[in-house]
């Protein structure tokens, strides 16, 4: 098979999360750790750092891996989903893995294919895992999918496990719950592994302290050990200042980042490169700050508050759940503009009525879906939509509703597409 061939084998041959839903959660380990074993359990011969989270993980992992990188480690980091290529998902020091390691991969297992019968997912983990070890990986920054406790990714023992936050998402898989949902994510908590906890709520915070001793492992709050004391914009960066408990000085980053959101991920990503730093690794101070200027160059993130248009000024996010959506309706409000028109679409398994509920009435809205089976009609969405007094036309996909909300909109005007990690991945630009 030939890339193309190799691609659309895995696509359509092999459950898959994006196209599918839940039908594809293989909810155990056993066919990552056959997948491992058939591979001579690759994971163990490279270092790494775990990320789970609601929201915010992916964001951390790009920051940490360009940290790592800048620091001169030769430096692997898997996440998922993809926004345009699949093999953004798997990189060493920001370069996508090779069309030939994809091929000669797949042609590799695929008898373990027919044997056991993976999902997408899982062959992917087992795809970044091989890689990181044939090319030597000092460190591999590894991002969940799905919870932690049954992610492929958990059959890694890493340096520092990190949990990002929790909130309410893909409840029909790890619970109904903040509780049930921080046990899920807390799963990734090993044996004597620091773990670094972003944000807790009075629900979380005994889960993870539990569970944290439970595992006689040291527990960190990012939150609050650390504070961001002042942040502003400046030509398209945000300055955060950082203050930390036990230090009177107070230290200035600048973040090619610049979502409002990214300051508590900044917090984690330090509080992280401490912990980091304890164990032996050198992060020193100056090779952070330098990192973090330029992380979209460094690691290829794109998605997240990405400005892809200036007059009007167009905005690509991939907040698709409520803490994502509130925190992208906190930027929104920070931003100049005139008049709002969101671009927007979900997954049919998403409970989005409290997200819509969330929605200002005033914006004008282009429903529209993404080309997988799981998309919610923009018809569907429209009408549901209407409930909430949200008013607007639905397209069949992402790109007319795009053009046709520029073509409405004036020079002050924004314009944000969110919704679904899927649709922002269908825009071209």
């Amino acid at each position: 098979m030939d890339y193309q061939q190799t691609l659309d084998y895995l696509f359509t041959r092999l459950p898959m999360f994006s196209r599918i839903g839940a039908a594809a959660y293989k909810a155990d380990l056993d066919n990552t750790i056959k997948l491992c074993n058939f591979l001579g359990n690759p994971q163990v011969t490279f270092r790494s750092v775990h990320i789970a989270g609601t929201n915010g993980k992916g964001s951390v992992s790009h920051m940490l891996a360009a940290i790592f990188q800048t620091a001169g480690y030769k430096t692997g980091l898997y996440t998922s989903p993809h926004l345009k290529d699949f093999r953004e998902r798997i990189r060493i020091n920001g370069e996508m893995i090779s069309k030939e390691f994809v091929v000669d991969f797949t042609e590799r297992i695929n008898p373990l294919i027919s044997e056991i019968e993976p999902s997408f997912f899982e062959i992917t983990v087992a795809m970044a895992f091989d890689y990181f070890a044939k090319e030597k990986a000092d460190i591999a920054i590894i991002e969940t999918g799905l919870g932690g406790r049954l992610d492929s990714t958990n059959v890694i023992t890493p340096e520092v496990s990190v949990i990002t936050n929790i909130g309410m998402d893909h409840m029909n898989l790890l619970g109904d719950t903040l509780e049930k949902i921080a046990g899920e994510k807390a799963g990734i908590i090993k044996e004597k592994v620091p773990v670094v906890i972003g944000e807790v709520l009075p629900e979380t915070l005994p889960v993870f302290e539990a569970k944290a001793k439970q595992m006689n492992a040291g527990l960190s709050i990012a939150s609050q050990q650390l504070q961001a004391t002042d942040w502003r914009w400046e030509k398209q960066e945000m300055i955060v200042e950082v203050a930390n408990e036990h230090k009177t000085d107070h230290v200035i980053y600048h973040l090619d980042l610049p979502g409002i959101y990214q300051r508590k991920n900044l917090l984690t990503v330090l509080e992280t490169c401490h912990q980091l730093n304890n164990k032996g690794w050198k992060l020193e101070h100056e090779v952070i700050k330098k990192a973090l200027r330029q992380v979209k160059k460094l690691t290829g993130l794109h998605g997240r508050w990405d400005i892809i248009h200036l007059s009007p000024m167009v905005v690509l996010d991939v907040g698709h759940n409520e803490d994502g959506i509130r925190q992208l309706l906190e930027q929104i409000e920070l931003t100049d503009h005139h008049e709002l028109h969101v671009v927007t679409g979900f997954v049919k398994d998403k409970d989005i009525d409290q997200i819509l509920s969330l929605l200002p009435e005033t914006a004008r809205y282009y429903f529209t879906q993404a080309q997988i089976p799981r998309a919610m009609d923009a018809e569907s969405l429209k009408h549901k939509a209407e409930s909430y007094y949200l008013k607007g036309k639905a397209f069949k996909d992402v790109n007319t509703a795009l053009d046709e909300a520029k073509l409405k909109a004036g020079r002050d005007d924004l314009i944000v597409v969110c919704g679904s990690v899927f649709l922002v991945g269908e825009v071209r630009f």
